[in-house]
């Protein structure tokens, strides 16, 4: 874990394009962020910090730390959060735009995925039980040994996985989507 040079606390950030200002390398706690662009989060460390409508599509988030974060109606287009750091990572989701977002083999249990997007997410392997996906649109997201144990998927759209090869022990699906359990065994359901 990397040593930063100064904590930061309680600060508003808004309309700032890190991509173009240099973003500073430190810790940040109970910090917002608002309408603001990120290109590169590398080493940097957020505790209980908001991001609201802010655009972090593609940015590089290796070795980052995210505890107990809020992304609120943001873009994260294409993020390998798979390169964060994993220790005590805990963020929420709500009204995101998720699509093509990598979490490989990552803990990320009670994780809340409220109205998002996450066309082509990446779950292989994660640690995901008792995650919760409302309202979600999940559509071409792989999820392939995945412990999804608990998971939540009453409200889930359009998701497609295969109980043979994921950990869904007590998962919860709604009896208008379970048509996405058994889709692998090319069966109709009426």
């Amino acid at each position: 874990m990397t040593v930063h040079p100064k904590l930061i606390e309680d600060k508003t950030y808004t309309g700032i394009d890190f991509s173009v200002t240099k973003f500073p390398k430190s810790s940040y706690e109970h910090c917002t962020f608002e309408g603001c662009t990120f290109s590169n989060l590398t080493n940097q460390e957020f505790l209980e910090c908001t991001f609201i409508a802010c655009n972090l599509s593609n940015a590089n988030v290796t070795e980052c730390a995210f505890k107990e974060v809020d992304f609120i109606d943001c873009k994260l287009v294409g993020v390998g959060f798979t390169t964060c750091n994993s220790f005590l990572l805990s963020f929420s989701f709500k009204g995101c735009n998720m699509s093509f977002t990598n979490f490989y083999n990552l803990p990320i249990p009670k994780t809340r995925f409220s109205d998002c997007n996450l066309t082509n997410a990446d779950f292989t392997e994660a640690k995901a039980t008792a995650v919760h996906f409302e309202n979600c649109i999940l559509e071409g997201a792989t999820f392939d040994r995945t412990d999804i144990s608990k998971a939540n998927f009453t409200t889930a759209l359009h998701f497609t996985l295969n109980p043979a090869t994921n950990s869904i022990k007590k998962a919860i699906f709604s009896k208008d989507n379970v048509s996405g359990l058994v889709q692998h065994h090319d069966i109709i359901i009426k």
